[in-house]
């Protein structure tokens, strides 16, 4: 499910909540999954308990995520959390981020565009395929 890489270079609690923003955004879990409790997926990736409750705590402080006490760690219901000028400034930032990442690994513009749609492609087939699935 969730995959480290520590020759990444990104936090590995960074990594835990970017793959499960991921699989949340793509419809692999959806909203009231029980996520895997700490010391599990902790055993899972061989990595420090505390360090997939930093990455649990990250997303619960991001909205995506809630936990109840005694009873597991849970995928929220999906909220608008942003005014839409405030969602636009949030991904244009992002946005931005990519593409000078993107520049610095030499990557050209179309480069990216393609990479960018074929991921955009990725996510939309699996979130129809995963939304007929429901439907037989």
């Amino acid at each position: 499910m969730i995959k480290i890489d520590p020759n990444d270079g990104t936090p590995i609690y960074l990594q835990i909540v970017r793959q499960i923003k991921y699989m949340i955004a793509s419809g692999a879990i959806r909203e009231d999954d029980e996520l895997p409790p700490v010391r599990v997926l902790a055993q899972q990736l061989v990595i420090n308990p505390n360090t997939v409750a930093k990455a649990y705590r990250e997303l619960e402080f991001q909205g995506l995520i809630y936990t109840r006490p005694g009873a597991g760690t849970y995928v929220a219901k999906r909220r608008i959390l942003f005014s839409d000028e405030e969602r636009l400034r949030i991904i244009q930032e992002k946005i931005e981020s990519l593409i000078v990442e993107a520049q610095n690994l030499n990557f050209t513009l179309e480069e990216l565009a393609k990479i960018f749609n074929e991921r955009l492609t990725k996510i939309y087939k699996q979130q129809t395929e995963e939304k007929g699935n429901e439907r037989d």
